[in-house]
């Protein structure tokens, strides 16, 4: 086995928070120099980017984890990635059909467009999807899993939009991947203050939203090949997998 870096919170030009630098090219080229082996592409409440950057990372050996960072009805933020583009059209039709109707206006939230490999614009998302979906964290967790996905509770240290700030604390009950601490997180602190996460496999991202932030925080994991399957290995410490190191922005 092996040491595989990885960074599974990135967002694209399709977040409405997003740079519009974070182009397809410019997102591998960033991968490339920062050294990742995997990179996951998790644009609020769509998963409509990821494809393209997932085939663009094949010709340069990254491997792209394809989901969304769905925004439940509790306004918390949770990663989610499946393994095929059958399993993402089914999840992209899974948030159109449960994200609301609140127009998107982009001289205040920013453009929501998804870009070919050459940056060239395939479409816009005229809804506005930073607002949560009508579905409860269990309601999308539940889905998730049904499509034997990876989900994550998102950067659950932050003061807003995590299963901390939101509802206080996460529920034994609730089926998840594993827990993501913030970029900026001081682990022993995370640990002391909410011991509940020990329970749960530990990993940071760097919830780029700009190419300069990508990479700057990552997580290592020991696996035997770069793929999301092994990840579910090594979130669930099986066969020999695990997470080696979170390396936090320093």
């Amino acid at each position: 086995m092996k040491e595989f870096r990885a960074d599974l919170h990135i967002h694209t030009v399709l977040s409405p928070c997003g740079s519009l630098e974070m182009s397809p090219e410019v997102i591998i080229e960033e991968a490339l120099s920062k050294k990742l082996d995997i990179i996951g592409i998790a644009d609020h409440n769509s998963t409509r980017q990821s494809e393209v950057i997932r085939k663009l990372g094949e010709k340069f050996g990254i491997v792209v984890l394809c989901g969304a960072e769905v925004n439940t009805r509790e306004d918390v933020h949770c990663l989610a990635f499946f393994e095929s583009p059958g399993q993402l059209k089914e999840f992209q039709n899974y948030l159109d059909e449960h994200l609301p109707v609140v127009h998107n206006k982009a001289e205040l939230f920013g453009d929501q467009v998804w870009v070919d490999d050459k940056g060239n614009i395939l479409g816009e998302e005229e809804r506005l999807l930073i607002v949560g979906l009508d579905q409860s964290i269990d309601e999308v967790a539940e889905k998730v899993d049904s499509m034997n996905g990876i989900f994550i509770p998102a950067h659950i240290d932050r003061p807003r939009n995590s299963i901390n700030s939101q509802l206080g604390f996460l529920s034994p009950d609730l089926k998840v991947s594993g827990i993501e601490i913030s970029r900026v997180a001081n682990y022993q602190d995370v640990v002391i203050r909410y011991p509940w996460v020990c329970n749960y496999s530990i990993i940071t991202n760097s919830d780029a939203h700009t190419p300069e932030d990508i990479g700057v925080a990552y997580t290592t994991y020991l696996l035997e090949e770069p793929s999301i399957n092994e990840i579910k290995k090594a979130l669930n410490n099986e066969d020999g997998r695990r997470i080696i190191n979170v390396s936090l922005k320093r």
